[in-house]
């Protein structure tokens, strides 16, 4: 029997960048794979946010330095919310985005009758142009004008104009943008601005308070609160399976056009970036953890583009039902005993792991000497890994351990749209 496209679209893992996995699942599997992969929640599996030990500070001017750690405030402290606010509103932005769309002209414009009413002005072609505009939020992170939003906010924009919130504007520049992790980074010409205190998501627990400001449903300057839900969603578990992140989640209310601004911890500390990525998720927000926005914001600030490895194949979860479907598809021809683990269901031609020797039906048992238990865990130290340098891959293979040296490439273009 043969594998649905549905099911092989969302549980198969291509380990290139959280994007274009199920797009060669649609090719390789036609049928079955059906109730028993509805818990294989592991789709394009995200990187774990790691701690970065870089900063952007090295990426931009010596003048450009983040803030020292906002003063720990008292827990029994009423207004802890609002003195939080005040260490970092001043650095929350509005960003207008503008884009120029061009649309067919309707046929009925199109009739020679119409001619006559434009004379020399009539259009060479059956189109015409309009502008498209959207509002998010961003946030200052150098007193020198640098700034950090989501992707799709400045996503195709001709014209960017950033608003603070004593109500200077200034046009602003898109130095980089990655679709993959929705990171974008803009520089505005200031000087003097003020800046956020950046934290960290290494202790953080769900229970926890977390605070979002920006600019929701055009309403400037807006906060609001709630608590850490859960963290470390996976971008499948999230809906947005071509997306490369593991969501921090809250209940502290997102919508659109809080996209791209700051949600902080009760010291005023910014420790995730809100997206209002599902239309329809009522009471639940989520946002990109500080590391990962750092991490991905330091390479656009330097050249602007992130680049992130690829190793070219799709796998899933094992399970003893998962395995069973395996070992009954006559296509595949595999004999699995494993009831656990990684199992390799496809090789991309060309791809890195095909040049290393990985094969269909290897069990991942280690990436670089870390043990690895889901798909999850594999494309984390993937995507922990560097381009052009050898990561070990520990397989088993009909029985035997053999590792192989893969050298990651960069993500084919075609896989990051």
């Amino acid at each position: 029997m043969r594998l649905s496209p549905k099911h092989v679209g969302i549980y198969t893992v291509l380990l290139a960048a959280g994007c274009g996995t199920g797009w060669f699942g649609h090719h390789f599997f036609r049928q079955t794979f059906s109730q028993h992969l509805s818990d294989q929640q592991e789709v394009k599996a995200i990187a774990k946010p790691q701690a970065v030990t870089t900063s952007l500070q090295s990426v931009v001017e010596t003048t450009r330095q983040f803030a020292t750690p906002a003063a720990i405030l008292e827990q029994n402290n009423p207004n802890f919310i609002a003195e939080a606010v005040e260490q970092v509103g001043a650095a929350v932005v509005r960003i207008d985005a503008a884009r120029s769309v061009a649309e067919d002209i309707p046929e009925a414009f199109q009739h020679p009758l119409f001619k006559r009413f434009f004379g020399d002005k009539e259009p060479t072609a059956p189109f015409y142009e309009h502008l498209e505009k959207g509002t998010g939020s961003g946030f200052i992170i150098s007193s020198d004008g640098s700034l950090i939003t989501n992707a799709h906010v400045v996503e195709g924009a001709d014209i960017v104009t950033v608003t603070l919130r004593d109500s200077r504007t200034f046009e602003g520049e898109v130095l980089g943008s990655d679709p993959i992790t929705d990171i974008a980074v803009i520089k505005i010409e200031a000087t003097d601005l003020p800046i956020v205190s950046l934290g960290s998501t290494e202790k953080l627990s769900p229970g926890q308070w977390a605070i979002a400001i920006g600019n929701p449903l055009g309403l400037d300057n807006t906060v609001t609160a709630g608590i850490i839900s859960a963290i470390g969603r996976t971008s499948s578990q999230v809906g947005v399976p071509d997306k490369r992140v593991r969501f921090i989640q809250t209940d502290a209310a997102i919508n659109p056009g809080n996209s791209g601004g700051p949600l902080i911890n009760d010291r005023g500390e910014v420790i995730g970036m809100n997206t209002a990525i599902r239309a329809n998720a009522q009471g639940l927000g989520f946002a990109i953890p500080i590391e990962t926005v750092k991490r991905i914001a330091d390479q656009l600030f330097e050249t602007g583009e992130v680049q992130h490895p690829y190793l070219g194949i799709q796998m899933v979860n094992l399970t003893p039902e998962i395995r069973e479907q395996i070992n009954r598809d006559k296509d595949l021809d595999l004999k699995v005993t494993q009831d656990e683990g990684v199992i390799i269901i496809r090789v991309m031609e060309g791809a890195p792991a095909e040049k290393a020797g990985l094969k269909q039906g290897d069990i991942i048992n280690k990436i670089d000497g870390a043990i690895v238990k889901n798909a999850t865990e594999v494309q984390t130290q993937v995507e922990a890994s560097a381009i052009g340098e050898i990561l070990e891959v520990e397989v088993n293979r009909n029985g035997s351990k053999e590792t192989l040296d893969v050298l990651p490439t960069a993500l084919p273009e075609e896989l990051q749209e």
